[in-house]
């Protein structure tokens, strides 16, 4: 920590009186409440989930407002409240292949089996201001019971899917990258645990950079789901699962360019993106990186950024960017003076040489 300058802890206090004050804006406006934040910024409550690892959508409302709307401060405070609480234990994985979707997309099939169902989307929307006041129709849910197998699962039965546990495959208890150590090669199951709270514009922008070829990717969009998953707990004590809830999920499954040699039949090769809430472009954006990542296990040579597995994971956390980047606000007057006294005398001898 640096040492405080003279007459700082009032200024701070200052600081944040006027912090508190601006943030409150005109007082003749009501003040926004969580839960309006909640109920209509969905989207951004998702990613303050998503990049702070805790589903409480509540909390994150609450984070949203008190940072004034400010997702990586929202972040922060949710992080840092999550490492107040009791661990009890582990659920088990959720199974996503019987998530009921309120909303399902492919672009690889027209007519699935179980059909496209549009849900609620901006992909189909004009990008101009809506009228006030202007709700549109409300749509209705649709409760069919006809199944809705994963596009990958049906790639799957006629073996033109890799597997998603290739035989033989040893599945071991993943790390919690929360309580240990990041050591690499990571395996694929802690980095999905990275990417899954990877900073949303950072994990896009590499994304965007495999599909202009920085990162051997040809992707189809397999399948997208967003809906909810119900998650259990296995209590030892009572010997068997306990359900505790439901949980909002968006699911991508992209399916990438094929492999194959005189050995091996050709075979798609897949990316995973499974997030909290509605956030379908964090998604994409992870199960792009994902398939990136995978580049030892095609034996696909390592070329660009989004294939390198440590500038990846070290820099997609944003919280660790953020404090590393904000720490220049910080008093360096020592560093400075140092440096400005070293440049100040090398140019005197280059002036008393000349």
């Amino acid at each position: 920590m640096y040492v405080a300058v003279k007459g700082g802890e009032k200024a701070i206090a200052n600081a944040h009186a006027l912090l508190a004050k601006e943030g409150r804006g005109d007082e003749r406006i009501p003040r926004i409440e969580h839960g309006a934040v909640g109920g209509q910024l969905a989207v951004l409550v998702a990613r303050v989930m998503n990049e702070g690892s805790l589903y409480d959508p509540e909390l994150a409302a609450r984070a949203i407002v008190q940072a004034q709307g400010d997702v990586l401060e929202a972040v922060t405070l949710v992080r840092s409240y999550r490492t107040t609480l009791h661990r009890f234990g582990y659920t088990l994985p959720v199974d996503t292949a019987q998530l009921p979707p309120q909303r399902r997309v492919s672009a690889t099939f027209k007519d699935l089996p179980g059909g496209q169902q549009l849900g609620a989307t901006f992909d189909y929307t004009h990008r101009l201001f809506a009228d006030r006041g202007s709700e549109g129709p409300a749509a209705a849910a649709t409760n069919d019971d006809e199944a809705m197998p994963r596009v990958a699962d049906l790639l799957g039965t006629e073996a033109l899917m890799e597997p998603e546990r290739p035989e033989g495959f040893d599945d071991p208890e993943p790390a919690d990258l929360t309580r240990e150590p990041t050591i690499f090669p990571m395996s694929r199951a802690e980095r999905l645990q990275a990417l899954a709270r990877g900073d949303e514009g950072f994990l896009l922008g590499l994304a965007y950079s495999t599909q202009r070829g920085f990162g051997r990717t040809h992707p189809f969009a397999g399948e997208i789901r967003v809906g909810e998953v119900e998650v259990e707990f296995d209590a030892p004590e009572l010997g068997f699962a306990v359900p505790l809830g439901r949980v909002e999920v968006t699911e991508c499954q992209m399916i990438n360019q094929f492999t194959g040699n005189a050995e091996t039949p050709a075979q798609f090769t897949r990316g995973y993106g499974l997030v909290f809430g509605r956030a379908e472009r964090k998604a994409m954006s992870m199960s792009l990186v994902d398939r990136a990542l995978r580049a030892d296990e095609f034996g696909e040579r390592i070329v660009a950024p989004a294939q390198d597995e440590e500038f990846v994971i070290q820099h997609s956390d944003n919280v660790q960017a953020t404090g590393f980047v904000e720490h220049l606000k910080l008093p360096h007057y020592v560093d400075f003076q140092a440096e400005l006294g070293l440049v100040r005398k090398l140019n005197a001898e280059r002036q008393e040489k000349a």
